[in-house]
């Protein structure tokens, strides 16, 4: 798993680390990783260390330090480094003393943006992980240098202009190729826009100590395959199709009956035992899929269900999602369900509820514009799981997972789930339902709706990777490969 900490985390845990060791040797280990990382990038782009063109961009602080020191074993090595300073008289003078001994050179800001175009890579020491805000005006111009260029750019712990703690990007930002992260990843690294920013992220281990407590207060974590692995529901030999769990599916209208074969070939493939169907949909259901269970007299009598899904393609049909919601089993609802759902009702549910959101829904049911939700995806999850007491998967370039708090309206729980796997070929009409009849059929599975939206965006997002392979996909396409992605993961 990666587990992302938040600013003020880390520090307390560089401030216990840095206690313990000499003075400046945290810097160093740190400048030494980013420098492997460095010389291994100039290795595959250029064949040599030697002889290869580094320009440092370097802020004032620690940030500027590390790209100093680490440009500075660089240049020990042969290559041609320049450091563009753009507070010269607030550079780390340490490292700034050890870069023009190994025979690098200063250029002023102004001068570097030259030097940036033609360099075979460039090392962002702007701003490190305190910064707030986008770029100031006099970084702009090497930052645009940079994306002209035709050198491999690497961020130091962070892109410069994004948010550490919370992945927004307001205002003017650095886009590495590579961002070299130190002793822990970060949220923003994790969660677009600012995800966008750092391209691959390479982890350096600096000896940084992390304490229970102190995992506790993670902000964000990423599944990998074997901890999904070990989320996934598994059979009994004693098992039937009902003890694995039945789920309720009530989704589709005259209008969007697609929704519900959809929705209902997510759900076959989740791990539940047996699907049930209620709504206006049934025929085209069973045409496609024969294994459902089809009735035609509504949630409350369709049989017993361990979950229910509601709301792709419902339409206006308020009833059956107020129906659904007052079944006290888990219920996932998604699409119409989202806005027909009263926050009331939502929050008076005693068993678990699972929402799951494009931005565009979020963005109505906070009241928002889409592009507020878009900046700020960590904050709108949060908020919507708070306010609805419930867990809300938000949809998107990057599906984030809260759980809510055990406070009022507002306070989400500590950790979010982001999900990393997908592809951008996911965005395709009905791939919603097919991710919904899935985390429902989790849900009814056993799954805690936390692990049922997180395990379900996981192979959702692994499924749309298989099914496209760089071209095109279908909804259909996606569900069909569920079963290949669920094997993928367990044999890891």
């Amino acid at each position: 798993m990666r587990t992302a900490y938040g600013v003020e985390t880390v520090r307390a845990a560089e401030r216990a680390l840095m206690a313990r060791l000499p003075e400046g040797a945290l810097m160093q280990r740190a400048a030494a990783g980013l420098a492997v990382v460095c010389a291994d990038v100039l290795g595959r782009v250029s064949g040599r260390v030697y002889g290869s063109r580094v320009v440092l961009l370097v802020g004032s602080g620690d940030n500027g330090g590390d790209a100093l020191y680490a440009g500075a074993r660089l240049a020990r090595r042969g290559a041609g480094v320049r450091a563009a300073l753009l507070a010269p008289g607030r550079a780390h003078p340490g490292g700034l003393a050890a870069l023009l001994r190994a025979g690098g050179r200063v250029v002023d800001a102004g001068g570097g943006v030259d030097a940036v175009e033609r360099a075979d890579l460039v090392v962002d020491g702007i701003v490190g992980i305190g910064g707030k805000g986008g770029l100031r005006p006099d970084a702009v111009p090497l930052a645009e240098a940079a994306e002209r260029g035709r050198g491999i750019v690497v961020a130091v712990d962070l892109p410069s202009g994004v948010d550490a703690d919370t992945g927004e990007v307001r205002g003017r930002a650095l886009r590495a190729d590579l961002t070299v992260t130190f002793g822990a990843y970060k949220p923003g690294l994790l969660i677009d826009p600012a995800r966008e920013y750092a391209g691959a992220v390479r982890l350096v281990d600096i000896g940084l100590e992390v304490g229970e407590r102190v995992r506790q207060e993670a902000r964000v974590e990423a599944l990998q395959h074997a901890d999904v692995a070990r989320l996934l529901p598994v059979p009994a030999a004693e098992s039937d199709k009902y003890r694995r769990g039945v789920v309720g599916v009530a989704a589709g209208s005259a209008r969007y009956p697609g929704a519900a074969v959809l929705a209902v070939a997510g759900a076959l493939r989740g791990g539940a035992g047996a699907v049930r169907y209620v709504g206006p949909a049934g025929e085209a259901v069973i045409a496609r899929h024969p294994e459902t269970l089809v009735s035609h007299r509504g949630p409350k009598h369709a049989g017993r269900v361990q979950a229910w899904v509601v709301g792709p393609g419902a339409g206006d049909d308020a009833a059956t999602v107020g129906e659904v919601l007052a079944a006290d089993v888990p219920v996932l609802i998604d699409a119409d369900g989202l806005r027909l759902a009263e926050v009331g009702a939502v929050r008076g549910r005693r068993a678990p509820t699972l929402m799951t959101p494009h931005a565009g829904e979020a963005a109505a049911l906070l009241g928002v514009e889409r592009e507020e939700v878009e900046a700020g995806r960590l904050a709108a999850v949060r908020e919507l799981a708070g306010r609805y007491g419930a867990t809300v998967l938000l949809k998107g370039s990057t599906t984030l997972v809260a759980s809510a708090g055990r406070g009022g309206a507002g306070e989400g729980a500590g950790v979010v789930r982001v999900n990393p796997t997908g592809t951008p070929w996911l965005a395709t009409a009905g791939s919603g339902d097919v991710l919904s009849g899935l985390g429902g059929s989790l849900l009814a599975a056993g799954l805690p709706a936390m692990d049922a939206g997180s395990v379900a965006a996981y192979l959702h997002g692994l499924a749309g990777r298989f099914a496209a392979e760089g071209a095109p996909v279908t909804a259909e396409d996606v569900a069909g490969r569920i079963a290949q992605a669920w094997r993928s993961v367990v044999r890891g």
